[in-house]
């Protein structure tokens, strides 16, 4: 039987008073890869928000890698956030430390403390991604794809079990978009990691087919067509 990383049902996503998305059901299983597409403002960001415990829960049922969104608390949600990688578009590295310093900052953040076993960890992600040579680079040295792909080994750091990545391909040529994607789809198959992959990059999505989940008129539309869009 799979493993649901994500599970919500009836779930109504608010930003203040406003409600962004009503009645949200989506189940996503353990190393399944998942696209989260939609117009700007449909949504997309409320929904990832509301799946790592940046938008507070207050409808519905919701259970993320094991954790009950309706029962969390401040105190839980760096939990929660240990079994969750994410990957931004604009890398949002440390841009005063090196490579290792800005995972180490992280994995301290998250709750580790042996430095031996830090620094085998980092070694670790940086070989997972191809760039097991750069941790002593600062980020300005670092192309765009390096710099994403930075942004992924640290999202790996505490082996998670879902990654979410946000527009991850955004800023990057055709080409660099297309390493990233197969580097994301080999974690997900390696590791047996789920992805949540929100993107506007409709050639990305043609080119790695996979599951797509549309934000939509206040609603989520699962196994969506992307033809339309």
């Amino acid at each position: 039987m799979s493993e649901a990383i994500v599970e919500l049902k009836n779930v109504n996503i608010y930003q203040g008073d406003s409600m962004i998305l009503e009645d949200v059901n989506i189940t996503v299983n353990r190393g399944e890869f998942v696209y989260l597409v939609g117009k700007t403002g449909t949504g997309k960001s409320s929904l990832l928000k509301t799946l790592y415990g940046d938008l507070d829960f207050h409808e519905g049922e919701g259970m993320v890698a094991g954790y009950d969104l309706s029962k969390l608390d401040w105190r839980q949600i760096p939990y929660l956030r240990r079994n969750l990688g994410v990957v931004f578009q604009d890398f949002q590295l440390l841009t005063d430390r090196n490579v290792n310093e800005n995972l180490k900052f992280v994995m301290k953040a998250t709750g580790w403390k042996d430095e031996k076993l830090m620094d085998e960890k980092i070694a670790d992600v940086l070989d997972k991604v191809g760039l097991k040579t750069k941790g002593f680079k600062m980020p300005f040295e670092l192309s765009g794809g390096e710099q994403q792909r930075i942004d992924i080994a640290r999202a790996m750091v505490n082996s998670p079990k879902l990654i979410l990545a946000d527009e991850p391909t955004g800023n990057l040529d055709p080409e660099t978009s297309d390493e990233i994607m197969q580097l994301l789809f080999n974690i997900c198959r390696d590791y047996n990691t789920s992805i949540i992959m929100a993107t506007h990059d409709y050639p990305v999505i043609n080119k790695f087919p996979a599951r797509t989940i549309k934000t939509e008129r206040g609603k989520v539309w699962d196994n969506a067509s992307i033809a339309t869009s």
